[in-house]
């Protein structure tokens, strides 16, 4: 298993010659943990909406050398047609790449009015039985098309579709994302998530980095962290913390987000030159990205391309249900 080591720190050479460096990376607060092929990080190219915007990604990808082991999509399975689901599977099984759609109905867009308040109210959670059924239906259809990777922003609905896995109603290699828009922001929560069947969570990107030692002394799940981040989640650009988010929160998914760019979600034809102008764009940050931990001698530890497992994770027992044994024969 590789174990991250520490790496140069931006400036460092240059001021310690003034004597202004900084106190050395503490060796315990590296991660201990990894994926199980090894590696301590992948890579996730997010908000790639439809057909036309992965084969951006995917010319970009190979024009930049940037290596992809995720895509993933933010406007819904419930936007997207059967055949451009498989367009999309079809596309990044040729590439090895996971692609990873999300569910549909979220507080967010649905009638419930408290979403939109100052408070935010229950934000982009299923409201109700109803939404419930259709993030099922949406997991259900997408997988029946070769999806593996699920983004879910609901713990019920997360809950759900991890019973469905368990009892076989989904295929047992589906994994399941918890969206950023709901990610958990604490050890307990983090952990709570894993135990109800997350495979990887995208925690804020305004968490600290002593944050993110206290959650790996807690859990065990793969996280996803946006480097940059859209500006409706803050805008942050953190590319000189990728080593030390690296070290500290192995295994990672790099997200390579994009800021002060508009808003595509739900994305259609009426929004496509700033869907492949972006998707674009969230490569090129890829590089930059990648070009930086190279040159502080951080790049090793990248998982083999292809690689999608979490490895074994906690999870709560799931209930043995004869109404799913009925459904599944």
């Amino acid at each position: 298993m590789h174990t991250p080591t520490s790496h140069r720190q931006p400036g460092q050479p240059h001021l310690d010659a003034l004597g202004l460096g900084g106190p050395a990376p503490a060796v315990d607060q590296a991660s201990p943990h990894a994926f199980p092929d090894g590696g301590t990080w992948r890579t996730e190219i997010p908000s790639v909406e439809g057909p036309a915007a992965l084969h951006e990604v995917l010319n970009e990808s190979q024009r930049l050398s940037v290596p992809i082991h995720r895509i993933s999509q933010g406007s819904g399975i419930w936007m997207l047609t059967d055949a451009e689901i498989t367009e999309m599977v079809a596309a990044c099984t040729a590439h090895d790449i996971e692609l990873c759609l999300f569910t549909g109905p979220r507080g967010t867009w649905d009638i419930a009015a408290g979403a939109s308040t100052p408070a935010g109210g229950t934000g982009p959670r299923a409201v109700g039985h109803r939404a419930v059924a259709g993030c099922v239906e949406d997991a259900v259809r997408a997988t029946e098309l070769g999806v593996r990777c699920i983004l879910v922003a609901d713990e019920g609905v997360l809950w759900v579709l991890h019973r469905l896995r368990d009892n076989g109603l989904l295929p047992a290699d589906t994994t399941f994302k918890v969206s950023a828009l709901i990610g958990p922001v604490n050890p307990a929560s983090v952990t709570v998530y894993e135990r109800l069947g997350a495979d990887s969570i995208n925690i804020p990107s305004d968490l600290s980095l002593e944050h993110l030692t206290e959650i790996r002394s807690a859990a065990r799940v793969p996280l996803d962290i946006y480097i940059e981040t859209p500006d409706d989640l803050g805008g942050y650009v953190r590319m000189y913390d990728a080593a030390e988010l690296i070290r500290r929160g192995a295994p990672v998914y790099l997200k390579f987000g994009l800021s002060k760019a508009p808003g595509i979600y739900p994305a259609g034809a009426h929004l496509r030159e700033t869907v492949l102008a972006t998707a674009r764009e969230r490569v090129r940050r890829g590089r930059l990205v990648l070009d930086l931990l190279e040159r502080l001698g951080a790049v090793d530890g990248m998982s083999p391309l292809g690689a999608r497992l979490p490895g074994e994770l906690g999870r709560f027992p799931v209930p043995d249900h004869t109404v799913m044994k009925t459904l599944h024969r």
